[in-house]
């Protein structure tokens, strides 16, 4: 460790991504209690709803986030090689609260499972994390049971958007992509069963990485729907997903959904650009179902990947029935959701948001024919899009079909067709998790006057290098971009 570089302003890194904060903390520029106290700090003056805050934490975990950054210091001063080789060094982070934190019941956003035992230790990738050096700071605000695109959760209050306070941050992770907006911390965790870590990132103007499904375990999580729920890191730059993943990756057995693959660390790649990449930019259901912010999002990251190096083509494909399987994943979810909370829906009906409640309900009640034949479209669609790589290597498309909707919002008009606002933010989002393929979010800006809006980078399983590699580029060339969300003085 470097004592002789200038000390650095914490309220200056926390502005910044994770992976500056982990080099300030190497360097000896920063203590690690020093970083913490100033998020601790941050989130005590940007969270709290009845300050106005953005009500992205339903728990602060001080005590036992200075405890962990204090021992991270106490290494370094000893001169402890390991620790200071860390690559997530003293970063504060903060999770999703379906997440397993030891000593907290894990809510998974609801009223019903504050009566749960708390959790006898963290969830497996809270471990992993912390063996990479980052201090859990906070458990984050989430829709009921990961079931819903807003986090407009009537229990704790609503999350809001950092970069209009009026507005939904997205869900079902939205306390994720907000507590990144708002400065509060540079890396968090959320889950992705139908678009509920692309969503925020692209609400909130921020980074989110769904892996291939299976590729990271989900020991320690709280389950919505098990054939299609995903893990996965939010973050204020490519670097700290891919530092993240690199750190959660490995099989666990204790989950029978994930693959048992070698740890294939991307961060070595990401500035290393591919050679021949053949993009193909996604019509058909993802032109007709986004506003025209959306379709200028994607029509700025296709304008920049044509100058990248490497790239050989950028042109315009679809794919083959996209809503019949987001049909499909619709059903699925409402199946596979319903069983898991039966006896909850027949004993504590009333303890349910209604929304989710009733949807639960419609679920129990599904035919298992239609369930069946959900299952098929999904294996089909699946089929036809893994061919369509042999002629493309990634798909862009958009995240959401617009920006991000003031709370309370009924319906979204696009391109002329009327729809419920809640379950269509995830129109463009629910066909790619139905089948698994790992997706970056890379947020865009000056398209609307002043809202951000995402893009979702698509690549064949298991090529989360690509995704990120892409997005690297598009970061580098300044085409997206997640900066901290302007705030009163």
């Amino acid at each position: 460790m470097n004592t002789s570089l200038p000390a650095i302003d914490p309220e200056a890194l926390l502005d910044g991504p994770a992976h500056a904060m982990a080099d300030a903390v190497r360097q000896g520029r920063v203590r690690a209690r020093t970083l913490t106290d100033a998020a601790l700090a941050r989130i005590a003056a940007r969270d709290p709803l009845e300050r106005g805050g953005v009500n992205a934490c339903t728990a602060v975990l001080a005590e036992r986030a200075r405890s962990e950054a204090d021992a991270l210091d106490a290494k370094l001063a000893a001169g402890d090689a390991a620790t200071a080789a860390l690559p997530l060094l003293g970063v504060p982070y903060a999770v999703k609260n379906l997440f397993d934190v030891a000593g907290l019941p894990t809510l998974a956003g609801s009223k019903i499972e504050r009566d749960a035992a708390p959790a006898v230790q963290d969830g497996l990738l809270l471990r992993r994390l912390q063996g990479a050096g980052a201090v859990l700071l906070a458990a984050l605000n989430m829709d009921e049971y990961a079931y819903g695109f807003t986090t407009e959760n009537s229990h704790v209050g609503a999350c809001r958007n950092p970069h209009d306070l009026r507005r939904v941050a997205g869900g079902s992770s939205g306390g994720s992509g907000a507590a990144i907006a708002a400065g509060e911390v540079p890396l968090t965790l959320g889950s992705d069963t139908n678009g509920s870590i692309r969503v925020p990132a692209s609400l909130c103007g921020v980074f989110g990485l769904k892996p291939t499904f299976g590729r990271l375990p989900r020991t320690g999580s709280y389950p919505f729907v098990a054939s299609l729920d995903h893990l996965g890191p939010f973050g204020r730059s490519v670097r700290d997903l891919a530092l993240s993943y690199d750190a959660m990756q490995g099989h666990d057995g204790h989950d029978p959904g994930c693959v048992d693959r070698p740890v294939q660390p991307v961060t070595p790649l990401l500035e290393t650009p591919e050679h021949g990449l053949r993009v193909g930019l996604l019509g058909g259901w993802f032109h007709d179902m986004a506003d025209d912010d959306a379709r200028g999002a994607v029509a700025r990251v296709a304008a920049a990947l044509r100058t990248a190096p490497g790239v050989a083509s950028v042109r315009e494909v679809s794919w083959p029935e996209v809503d019949r399987a987001r049909a499909a994943a619709f059903l699925i979810t409402n199946a596979e959701g319903a069983n898991l909370h039966l006896d909850d829906l027949r004993r504590r009906p009333g303890d349910f948001e209604p929304l989710s409640r009733d949807r639960f309900l419609a679920g129990a009640l599904l035919p298992a024919t239609w369930v069946v034949q959900a299952q098929r479209v999904r294996r089909w669609f699946a089929r036809q899009v893994a061919a369509s790589f042999a002629d493309v290597d990634l798909f862009i498309a958009p995240a959401t079909p617009c920006v991000a909707p003031l709370m309370g919002t009924e319906w979204i008009d696009i391109q002329g067709q009327r729809l419920p606002a809640r379950p269509s933010i995830g129109v463009l989002t629910q066909p790619v998790s139905c089948i698994g393929l790992p997706v970056c979010a890379v947020p865009v800006w000056n398209v609307h006057a002043s809202l951000p809006i995402g893009v979702q980078l698509i690549a064949a399983p298991w090529r989360e290098d690509r995704v990120l590699r892409a997005a690297r580029w598009l970061e580098q060339a300044g085409v997206v971009r997640a900066p901290v969300a302007a705030w009163p003085t």
